[in-house]
């Protein structure tokens, strides 16, 4: 078996910690000495890099943490030695190096140092929005968009969480201020994707295969994919994207390559099942990882970025952020072609820019009644049960709604064949989960055509299904942006206290799911 033990994940979570902790340290010289962001390029990036390498599913490598945190603690000190104040925070000062060290101070610094309730709940609301943060702005990096503005403010952020004088009521505009610079992050890598590959078109991706050898690309990063088609021109070997890498389908940059040929497969937690079939190697570009069953697997399975796995190749780039992908494309000329698990197409492509040149039809539908009402159902899909919810919710729907959907949640319902209203398809999908801005977008734009003072006003409702760290950040945007009475499921987020969840019930209408029968009358009526 080459699962991950629990005690070795229990490691991994430990040293996660103690990264966020060394992170914050960080944090606290460069805001006491008043650094200029600017001015720190290495460290920018690698806090930012560290951040998203501590995201759910991202990174089971305990090595691969331990090292990161001796190069923040290496960094640290060396922004600490040019100080001209002595008094910094334990984050700012600590030294552990062995890992007994390490994992003996992780234990006296996670998330339950903080006694009181209801603030641990919001710090670490937080700290779960700026992960998001990072894993968007990482990608954004990747393509050579930065921003000052974010930067410093998650500076000022993880220096806010080792203030103990802050109130429940900072941390409440706190967490709305973390989902304005969420809604700036994806902005801003809406921007990097847009700029570099095209606006997101209507397409047609093949779910079939051919009979060629085959590299499987999974995660989110369109940097790594577009490297990696452009060192398999010519090869023989064709690509196939894997779960919330399918959206790079609908980018024109990628139409040239006729040998990025599909998708296979479903959401992520389907790997277990769908890898064993594909045969050729697998390239993780972020999260989210499951754990293989077997060696077989495990020895086709290949890591980049913020991505790692005990036992598997790590792709790391160069000086000029180049990555070499040939052993990967020399191990997938020597495996079997993938086996057909399913065949067809499915549709997509549907961000704000496509939306916004088929705003008169749409906006014609709502106007004659034939269309009812929108469903985003963004955010992540996961393996229990309880989220066989959403694929019931949208096979039964009135046939005059549509859903607007973004991320790996939309593979509960993008192969039901629901059909169109007017040629208006009714499982309109923006993308990945950082897309989720383009339906953010789009929902502003329409009250603006419908010259509503209130965005809450216009035929949309918000049934979104959470898992992940990253879809915190999607959360946090939305309520910035005003939208109340978003329903979350199959469950509240875990990290909530009674009283934090009753906060924003109260301020924002977050409530969860109940029966699908019981939800769908509800938001026709509402």
């Amino acid at each position: 078996m080459s699962e991950v033990s629990a005690e070795k994940l229990e490691d991994v979570a430990k040293l996660q910690d103690l990264l966020i902790y060394t992170l914050k340290g960080i944090a606290d010289i460069i805001k006491k000495e008043n650094m200029d962001t600017k001015e720190l390029g290495e460290v920018n990036h690698k806090v930012i890099e560290s951040l998203f390498m501590t995201i759910t599913n991202a990174n089971f490598d305990a090595a691969a943490l331990e090292k990161q945190i001796d190069e923040l603690i290496s960094l640290r000190d060396s922004l600490k030695s040019k100080a001209v104040s002595g008094d910094f925070h334990d984050a700012a000062s600590y030294q552990a190096g062995s890992l007994e060290e390490k994992l003996e101070k992780a234990a006296d610094i996670g998330v339950l140092s903080t006694s009181d309730e209801d603030i641990r709940s919001l710090k670490e609301m937080n700290v779960y929005g700026l992960k998001g943060m990072a894993a968007y702005f990482h990608h954004a990096l990747n393509l050579d968009k930065d921003s000052d503005e974010i930067t410093a403010y998650i500076y000022d952020a993880l220096t806010a969480t080792l203030d103990d004088s802050l109130t429940v009521d900072d941390w409440v505009a706190r967490t709305l201020k973390t989902g304005q610079y969420g809604v700036s992050v994806m902005a801003l890598l809406d921007q990097a994707n847009t700029e570099a590959y095209g606006n997101p078109q209507i397409s047609e991706v093949n779910i079939g295969v051919r009979k060629n050898p085959a590299i499987l690309i999974s995660g989110h990063d369109l940097n790594d994919l577009e490297q990696l088609l452009e060192q398999t021109i010519d090869s023989g070997v064709d690509v196939y994207t894997h779960s919330e890498m399918l959206p790079a389908h609908y980018y024109p940059a990628f139409k040239k390559y006729s040998h990025f040929v599909g998708n296979y497969g479903n959401s992520w937690w389907k790997q277990i099942d769908e890898f064993p079939s594909f045969h050729g190697p697998i390239l993780f570009t972020t999260n989210c990882i499951v754990p293989p069953r077997n060696e077989e697997v495990k020895a086709r399975i290949f890591t980049t970025g913020a991505s790692g796995y005990p036992g598997c190749t790590h792709i790391t780039a160069d000086e000029n952020s180049k990555k070499d992908f040939s052993q990967i494309i020399e191990l997938a000329k020597t495996l079997d072609p993938p086996d057909e698990i399913e065949s067809g197409t499915i549709v997509g492509g549907f961000a704000h820019n496509q939306i916004f040149e088929l705003a008169d039809k749409v906006v014609n539908a709502v106007k004659s009644g034939a269309i009812k009402k929108f469903f985003v159902m963004a955010g992540c899909d996961g393996r229990m049960k309880s989220r066989e919810y959403y694929t019931r919710f949208a096979s039964n729907l009135p046939d005059d709604t549509v859903i607007m959907t973004a991320g790996c949640a939309k593979y509960r319902y993008n192969k039901l064949g629901l059909g169109d209203i007017g040629g208006i398809p009714r499982v309109l999908d923006a993308g990945q989960c950082n897309d989720s801005y383009s339906l953010a977008v789009t929902a502003l734009k329409l009250q603006e055509i419908f010259e509503l003072d209130d965005l809450n006003k216009l035929p949309i409702a918000f049934n979104i299904a959470w898992y992940e760290q990253k879809a915190v950040i999607v959360l946090l945007a939305l309520l910035y942006l005003g939208v109340k009475n978003i329903h979350l499921g199959p469950t509240l987020p875990g990290f909530l206290s009674p009283n934090v969840a009753k906060v924003l019930v109260e301020n924002f209408g977050i409530s969860g799911i109940g029966t699908v029968e019981e939800d769908i009358k509800l938001f026709m009526e509402s």
